[in-house]
């Protein structure tokens, strides 16, 4: 079901979800746990949803060059078809997908910095935290949420951008695009040890702009929520953010099939009320949301479904 044809384009909405049917045509081989149904699987979800939705412009590589160097477009671009690494696959639809990708979060930055919504979420893939500034990673060709930041940074003017990834796995991409940069604060709630090794708490950025959380296998809702409120968001509070980004990954589910945590849907819609609340105080309520992973299609469902009522329902 095309996510853009659940429902006819409505107006004066407080929440956006931008997305492109071409991103159904990166295709990822049999088996492979980042494929086309996870977005069959977030439309029917959201298909009920009184949402803006809106297709997403082709990226430019001038919103990519903010954050990888050329030599990584040219890479990418003329990848072909095949793998990049074991995880890592290009198929004829895969580059033109993945600058739907960065346009969908460069759109979703104009809105709600323009004042048109009060938040985003981008149904894109391939998702982006893995890829570092010179290589495709982890199921993952382009930074989106790095080049949302750095977006809002160089053409709004802003000095403080969040970003919390509460993705299963570590966002070391998101880290290496950040890392020099103190303009961002990078937050990250992950699984230690699993993929892709890094995220260690001693990792802290070149200006203290980095915040790692590692958890245990088996760490449930309640672990995750006490991280939350002890560490994550007195760090973003003091940051005092002009727009929160959020690396929305639903892999942390009980359910999923790459990962050992143990969470439920009503921990992502904590997580969501408890930034939306920070970017209520600090940025007159501006989230951008990303899908990153989630690979048990019903889990990933629910708790995208829970994650995008929370946004519809703080919008104002």
């Amino acid at each position: 079901m095309p996510l853009l044809s659940v429902l006819p384009k409505l107006r004066a909405m407080t929440t956006a979800l931008i997305t492109h049917p071409d991103c159904l045509n990166h295709l990822t081989p049999e088996g492979h746990p980042e494929r086309v149904d996870r977005l069959h699987a977030i439309a029917a979800a959201l298909q009920d949803f009184n949402l803006l939705r809106l297709e997403a412009p082709m990226g430019e590589d001038a919103h990519i060059l903010r954050t990888h160097p050329q030599t990584h477009i040219d890479r990418v671009k003329s990848a072909g078809v095949g793998p990049l690494d074991a995880d890592t696959h290009m198929s004829e639809g895969s580059l033109t997908a993945a600058y739907r990708g960065v346009g969908a979060v460069v759109k979703a930055v104009d809105m709600v910095m323009g004042g048109e919504v009060s938040n985003t979420f981008c149904a894109i893939r391939p998702p982006g935290h893995h890829a570092e500034r010179e290589t495709p990673m982890g199921f993952c060709l382009f930074g989106n949420v790095t080049i949302a930041a750095k977006h809002a940074l160089e053409v709004y003017g802003l000095s403080r951008v969040a970003i919390m990834d509460f993705d299963v796995h570590h966002g070391n991409g998101t880290q290496d695009l950040v890392w020099e940069d103190a303009r961002i604060l990078f937050a990250s709630t992950h699984q230690m040890p699993l993929y892709p090794g890094s995220g260690a708490a001693s990792e802290t950025g070149a200006h203290g702009n980095v915040l790692n959380c590692p958890l245990g296998p088996e760490t449930d809702g309640a672990s995750f929520r006490k991280v939350m409120k002890d560490q994550v968001l007195p760090a973003i509070d003091a940051f005092a953010p002009e727009l929160v980004l959020i690396s929305a990954g639903f892999d942390a589910h009980m359910n999923d099939p790459l990962s050992n945590l143990n969470w439920v849907e009503d921990d992502f819609a904590c997580a969501t009320h408890q930034l939306c609340d920070l970017a209520d105080k600090h940025c007159e309520g501006r989230v951008v949301s990303t899908l990153e992973g989630g690979y048990d299609l019903a889990g990933l469902a629910a708790s995208c479904s829970a994650h995008v009522k929370v946004l519809m329902e703080r919008g104002k």
